[in-house]
């Protein structure tokens, strides 16, 4: 059986995977060029493109910049069109006719074969489609596609895979959420077992989010407590999102997983991660950029371009805002021996670094480690005493973790209580806001039936006790943000609402209320929201009409 040599960018460090996913010295050095093989591939892979017809400079010179670098084939991580009214028609541009037609022209200008995974915003085109499956089918027909997912032969036993979202109107939560169906996993699934490491399959994935258990962390705070950030991110009937880690955890035959998503270059720490840590398979996973300066979030603007053959491969960053030039990230190669003691053969990661390689300015969602020193064991009472390191926990600095006795596993970072997700401790979302933890006690205590409760109380008024209740389905994270179609629609009557008092009162200022259902929130995203608590028999919330 093959695993991975890498040589990575970051600090140098060397270790070994063992069957216990412990780290040991490795008795082998990496090698920093790729073996010359019998054959050899190469794979453009784009981020996010979300292409404008009004700017499309930036998006062209991106293209010619790929091909320069002769690729094979063409992997796009999907949100193809600019999520806003790009042709004065009062409608998003995204996922719409118009735009799969202009990206399909696009595709097929580099002269190779392509591919395309769905984003969270190719299902976009709410005005012209009534449904997710008129929108899915448009989006299939314009770039030839068959279905959402995507196998092809590379290379001799070399598989490029890719799983797309398929979801945006009927997305329970946030329309965000890149969500990928039963009937796709179950596919990918199968497909892995078909193509075993010991019969010397390769395999590299795409999909626009990445997966929980990547330890990806080039990503954005609102993306983390959204509910938006990892693929099947808000779980649910058939969703799993726990499924993929575990398939890549059983499969050495995947190599490699590309994402998109972030808007983030690969210039920060983490935008690569390898195997090892919280057992990630022999697997290399990478987030990739976005060639235009109009989509970047830090102004960055890079691809991702593969070039392997049999005995490993090698992933590089296209710089676009430097003529397109080559950058190596790391280098992986097979390996045939194993470790000593039989059960798992060894990787390597080497640093390699770069005038680019900025370790500051990005948004590090803390990832709970055993053995870190901030894990609380067998909470039973205050979590943050007075006078102790963790008094306030609304400071960004404190940070601490702890299992309920449901599993479940909470920790307080950056001012908040977050969730983590119990197998890889990836971060799901927010249970406490920032306003709601600020001057709280935070206390764990067995509730007399085989669980616990977490509680917030104020040293200065203690009639006030707020009870972390779970949500129905176990969780505790806050499900709070609203489908993007249903938000759209409202603010079209708002503002219709407004056009016309204006015309009948125009001298009179006009404070424009809404009225709901179950809802009484417009909220789009969590941050600024608060967590709040209501009382146990709350007000009568069919009172509460203004919008808020």
């Amino acid at each position: 059986m093959r695993t991975v040599t890498a040589l990575c960018l970051g600090t140098a460090s060397a270790f070994m995977a063992t069957s216990a996913h412990k780290p040991k010295l490795a008795a082998r050095k990496a090698t920093e060029t790729l073996p010359e093989g019998e054959f050899e591939y190469r794979v453009a892979i784009l981020g996010d493109l979300h292409v404008d017809p009004r700017d499309l400079d930036h998006t062209m010179e991106g293209r010619e910049h790929m091909k320069a670098h002769n690729p094979d084939f063409v992997v796009s991580l999907g949100d193809l069109g600019e999520s806003k009214d790009c042709t004065e028609s009062k409608q998003l541009y995204a996922g719409t006719t118009p735009c799969f037609k202009l990206v399909r022209d696009y595709f097929d200008g580099f002269g190779v074969p392509f591919d395309v995974v769905g984003g969270n915003h190719d299902l976009e085109g709410i005005d012209e489609f009534n449904t997710d499956q008129e929108n899915l089918e448009a989006y299939l027909h314009h770039l030839g596609k068959e279905s959402p997912q995507f196998c092809h032969e590379i290379a001799p036993k070399t598989l490029l895979v890719g799983l797309g979202s398929t979801k945006f109107r009927d997305a329970t939560y946030t329309s965000h959420e890149v969500f990928v169906d039963a009937e796709q996993v179950k596919w990918f699934e199968e497909l892995v077992a078909s193509k075993p490491a010991e019969d010397g399959w390769s395999i590299f994935c795409f999909s626009h989010a990445p997966i929980i258990g990547s330890g990806v962390r080039v990503l954005q705070e609102n993306h983390v407590v959204n509910g938006c950030c990892w693929l099947n991110h808000n779980g649910g009937p058939g969703a799993a999102p726990q499924n993929f880690i575990n398939i890549v955890r059983k499969s050495p035959q995947i190599k490699g997983w590309f994402n998109g998503h972030f808007h983030l270059s690969h210039d920060y720490e983490d935008s690569i991660t390898f195997p090892g840590g919280n057992n990630r398979g022999s697997c290399v996973f990478a987030q990739t950029g976005c060639m235009t300066a109009r989509s970047s979030r830090d102004g960055r603007r890079h691809s991702r371009f593969i070039r392997g053959n049999e005995h490993g491969f090698e992933i590089c960053t296209v710089d676009h805002s430097k003529g397109g030039i080559l950058r190596l990230d790391a280098t992986v190669t097979y390996a045939d021996e194993c470790a000593a003691d039989g059960e798992a053969c060894s990787t390597l990661v080497f640093a390699h670094d770069h005038e680019d390689y900025d370790h500051d300015l990005w948004f590090q969602a803390y990832v709970p480690q055993e053995g870190d020193g901030c894990y609380i064991e067998k909470p039973n009472g205050i979590i943050n005493l007075p006078g102790s390191d963790l008094d306030d926990l609304s400071d960004p600095n404190a940070v601490c973790w702890w299992h309920m006795k449901d599993g479940a596993v909470l920790g307080v970072h950056n001012g908040m209580i977050i969730e983590y997700d119990e197998s890889t401790l990836a971060p799901l979302g927010m249970v406490v806001s920032r306003d709601e933890l600020q001057g709280r006690r935070v206390a764990v205590v067995d509730n007399g039936y085989g669980g616990s409760t977490c509680l917030l109380y104020d040293d200065e008024n203690n009639s006030e006790v707020t009870v972390v209740q779970p949500n129905e389905d176990g969780t505790y994270w806050r499900k709070v943000v609203r489908n993007k179609m249903y938000r759209t629609r409202e603010k079209r009557n708002v503002d219709a609402a407004k056009k016309f008092i204006q015309s009948v009162l125009p001298d009179q200022d006009h404070d424009v209320m809404s009225s709901y259902g179950p809802y009484i929130s417009t909220v789009g995203q969590v941050m600024g929201v608060s967590t709040k608590a209501l009382p146990f028999k709350a007000e009568d919330t069919t009172k509460l009409t203004k919008s808020r």
